[in-house]
């Protein structure tokens, strides 16, 4: 039998729905002098990438990236970061994924930072599924989708923009 696939965002919406991430995040953020922006690989450093671009244009403030491997699978926290943890004292830390599912790579983002004093954290997710089995919540999302426990959510994201996509299968 064929796998249903339903298409959720397209390349343009996608955008979209980054750029207007984007502003937010200049709004919340507008009186700062830097922000750190927090990929989860592998698809959150994507959007923390685009999201840096848009602000390098129309932010006062400077944005640094940083990336985060977590070990998904693992019952307690390892996770590995390509810049020193305290280059984010006392700096908002924007942490960036894909999908917001349970909320347990989340949590786990969040571990990563227990031992640094921060400013603030916010959360950034380009779709946020309403299935948290942790009570994590999104302060930023693209969109948020109702869907069932056995649906997916497959999010393509690629160097030519012009193949992104989401869809529901």
């Amino acid at each position: 039998m064929e796998e249903k696939k339903i298409l959720i965002l397209d390349h343009h919406q996608i955008a979209q729905k980054i750029d207007r991430i984007a502003y937010q995040l200049l709004e919340d953020n507008f009186d700062e002098e830097e922000i750190i922006i927090a990929g989860i690989l592998p698809k959150g450093n994507f959007i923390a990438e685009r999201l840096k671009k848009i602000l390098d244009k129309i932010a006062p403030f400077k944005s640094r990236l940083m990336n985060i491997e977590i070990d998904k699978h693992s019952s307690s926290l390892k996770a590995k970061t390509d810049t020193d943890i305290q280059v984010c004292n006392n700096k908002v830390v924007i942490l960036v994924d894909d999908v917001m599912n349970s909320g347990k790579t989340l949590a786990y983002g969040f571990g990563v930072f227990l031992d640094v004093p921060l400013k603030k954290l916010r959360t950034v997710v380009l779709v946020d599924r309403n299935h948290k089995s942790f009570p994590v919540t999104t302060d930023f999302a693209g969109i948020a989708l109702s869907t069932v426990l056995k649906e997916h959510v497959e999010v393509n994201l690629n160097a030519n923009e012009l193949e992104d996509s989401v869809y529901l299968t």
